[in-house]
């Protein structure tokens, strides 16, 4: 099975090797029509802590790093 990539932008690097990335998400709703936004945050691992605030990055779907880490950055955006 191929792994998942999802391009989002990082909102927090505070982390030591880890940053949070917002993936937003646009899809038309089953009845109304009306195109909905959704968004979830995905914490992911930066090895080289190289990306800041606010850039877009590209990230693949990895084994466990940690208990809430199952992502990799691959390349920024």
């Amino acid at each position: 099975m191929p792994k998942r990539i999802l391009s989002g932008v990082v909102t927090s690097d505070k982390n030591e090797q880890t940053i949070t990335v917002l993936v937003e998400r646009r899809f038309k709703h089953p009845l109304l029509q009306k195109t909905v936004r959704k968004s979830k945050k995905y914490r992911a691992h930066d090895a080289e802590n190289k990306f800041k605030i606010g850039d877009a990055v590209r990230i693949e779907e990895c084994a466990p790093i940690s208990k809430t880490k199952r992502w990799t950055v691959v390349v920024s955006a």
